[in-house]
């Protein structure tokens, strides 16, 4: 009976959603479009999109190809085409670009279309898009993705707390104790991928660190990050095992799915790849906001979802493609939907049904309100240069690893904290240098 009223509730959902679809402008004959973007987390949002996108190409008269590639391709493709001259229209990438913004077209006028159209935007979307010292929309960012703490409820009950981990301190002592009782780790990352990236941030901000001030002057070699890699290092040597030195995109997935680790920082994907495999032990994931440490919670957004047009596109191109990208807006209430609540919307008006989906969740989650948690998600989740603004420094200080090449050395007992923040920071310094020299990033005023 169960499965028959979630079946019914689905189709009452499905025939509430339309497709906005209907011809917005008037191309030239044999104009076509190429998007490239990721493999979705989430395989049906692919599904989805690919229908979508040919039935907007009918309804436009515009031809439209989309090609979906490993998210570590994204980058390296990009490159690869505006150094070309040549490649698709349209490509999508998960975090921001801004260290190509010499090769993309300015998108203020799509980016301002859809303020007017849908209202405010979440500060972190902006921040993913726009470049202050250069007053440029580089990027469009439709979607971000929130990234809470996911944990198994009986271990942490077991642990004495019932509702996961609080804080930082509590990821400690409960992690800790999980670890000693059952030899199962927390798995937090500390290697040169994405969830490593992330996480370590994460603990950062927390403590009252972070890559820069508010005004684009590096601070990262403070009491405070130094305070953040120590507390990480111990919680490396007292409840993790030394697999997160070696961490991949996948691994804390992987693990959490397996029943392997007590905690993970990430969005819902692993959870909702466990829905599929086994409901009752995902039944047993819980997530929580944030963790709080000494100068409040804060988390990154897992990714962002970013369309970035290159200048080598022109004409009616171009104009198809900027077109794409906002009727794509209008329907995010199914681009949300159809990726089982992973894509959240950067303009939240065009979403109004999720609230009651986080607390009813669509896809059939026990209890149904499991994703409640991220309702307050605009109250914890930053951006990559948070406080500052994310600058082509930022990007590239992401993409080197930066921050979790320092912490791996303190939890190895390669370096003292006060050795690898200094050397990170120096680093962190020639970086911003080098793109101040250019132009594309403000401070230097310390």
């Amino acid at each position: 009976m169960k499965t028959l009223v979630r079946f019914l509730a689905l189709i009452a959902l499905l025939a509430s959603l339309t497709v906005a679809v209907s011809a917005q402008g008037d191309y030239a004959e044999g104009t076509e479009i190429s998007l490239l973007q990721w493999s979705h987390f989430v395989p049906r949002y692919d599904e989805w999109f690919d229908g979508y996108a040919a039935d907007w190409g009918e309804a436009n008269g515009v031809g439209v190809t989309v090609d979906h590639v490993n998210f570590t391709e994204l980058f390296s493709t990009l490159s690869a085409e505006i150094d070309a001259g040549a490649g698709h229209s349209i490509v999508e990438v998960l975090f921001s670009p801004a260290s190509f913004i010499d090769g993309l077209h300015d998108l203020r006028d799509i980016n301002e279309a859809a303020a007017e159209m849908y209202g405010e935007r979440a500060g972190t979307c902006a921040a993913a898009s726009y470049l202050p010292v250069a007053d440029t929309w580089y990027a469009y960012t439709h979607g971000y993705v929130p990234d809470p703490g996911d944990y198994d409820i009986a271990l942490w009950t077991d642990a004495g707390y019932p509702d996961g981990p609080k804080t930082y301190d509590d990821l400690l002592e409960g992690g800790r104790a999980i670890y000693e009782a059952t030899g199962i780790p927390v798995g937090i990352g500390m290697s040169p991928e994405l969830d490593s990236r992330m996480a370590n941030r994460a603990a950062i901000w927390s403590f009252g660190g972070s890559v820069q001030d508010e005004d684009e002057n590096v601070v990262l070699n403070s009491e405070a990050t130094i305070a953040a890699v120590e507390y990480l290092a111990q919680l490396q040597n007292e409840a993790m095992t030394d697999e997160v030195f070696g961490w991949t995109a996948a691994s804390n997935n992987q693990g959490l799915i397996a029943g392997e680790l007590s905690y993970i920082l990430n969005s819902n994907s692993a959870y909702r790849s466990l829905q599929k495999i086994d409901e009752a032990a995902a039944a047993n994931i819980g997530f929580t906001p944030a963790l709080e440490g000494p100068a409040g919670a804060y988390a990154s957004s897992h990714v962002w979802q970013i369309y970035v047009i290159p200048k080598y596109v022109e004409g009616d191109e171009l104009a198809a493609a900027k077109q794409f990208i906002l009727d794509h807006t209008t329907n995010y209430s199914e681009a949300t939907y159809y990726s089982e609540l992973y894509n959240f919307p950067c303009l939240a008006s065009t979403v109004p049904e999720l609230d009651g989906w986080l607390e009813e969740d669509p896809w059939g989650s026990s209890p149904p309100n499991k994703f409640e948690v991220l309702k307050t998600v605009n109250d914890w989740s930053v951006h990559l240069g948070f406080p500052g603004v994310t600058n082509p420094a930022i990007s590239q200080v992401f993409a080197e690893s930066v921050i979790p090449n320092m912490v791996a050395q303190v939890a190895l007992g390669e370096l003292s904290a006060e050795d690898a923040v200094a050397a990170a920071h120096e680093r962190v310094e020639e970086i911003f240098n080098d793109w101040r020299a250019r132009g594309l990033v403000g401070g230097g005023d310390m």
